[in-house]
């Protein structure tokens, strides 16, 4: 069994934070922040309403690491669609079902967008 800096399992704390993807740490220990090139970066987005008493959310996850880039995002994007949202454990979350506004939004600026789970 291989030693795990964090060994958590299952957590009912909601301020626990998960580990990041790419260095396996919580909070991220990686060294730096990835260059963006829209063109070259595939988006996922989905609708999620798992522990939201209901509320539908517009997810885009599996974001390249680099936390200023997409929190500027997040806001132009909250903008773009008039609504609330935010950056929450390295995805973007926008309110509602937004996913058509936030597809044209992204693809205007470069990036490819696939949409997941339905």
């Amino acid at each position: 069994m291989s030693k795990n800096a964090n060994p958590l399992v299952y957590s009912t704390d909601s301020h626990e934070s998960l580990p990041c993807n790419t260095c396996g740490k919580a909070p991220c220990a990686c060294s730096g922040s990835v260059e963006i090139e829209p063109a070259k970066t595939v988006l996922k987005m989905s609708l999620d309403k798992k522990g939201r008493k209901g509320k539908a959310v517009t997810l885009v996850f599996e974001l390249p690491h680099n936390p200023e880039y997409f929190s500027d995002l997040a806001k132009k994007l909250k903008s773009h669609c008039g609504t609330g949202g935010g950056m929450k454990n390295g995805m973007i979350e926008i309110q509602g079902d937004q996913r058509d506004r936030v597809q044209v939004f992204l693809e205007k600026m470069g990036f490819t967008v696939r949409r997941a789970g339905g």
